[in-house]
């Protein structure tokens, strides 16, 4: 084995070990984001039904009061 190649072989190793490793990291930090977005869904759900549930009520009472007898006239 010549010398180039056992340098284009150290090469190779080191870029395979360097993907390697990149890979890895980014599939943890994919795992971290999505424990995350399942918290923030948790703890946002719960908040967003309360905020529509409220608008479902505001809606209604909206259009209780326009269809109601008008006083002024």
């Amino acid at each position: 084995m010549t010398t180039t190649a056992l340098v284009w072989l150290v090469i190779g190793l080191l870029t395979i070990v360097a993907v390697s490793a990149l890979l890895i990291a980014l599939i943890r930090h994919l795992i971290v984001l999505g424990r995350a977005a399942r918290r923030f869904q948790e703890e946002v759900t719960p908040i967003a039904e309360d905020i529509s549930a409220l608008s479902d009520r505001a809606s209604d009472r909206s259009r209780g009061m326009s269809r109601g007898p008008r006083s002024g006239r």
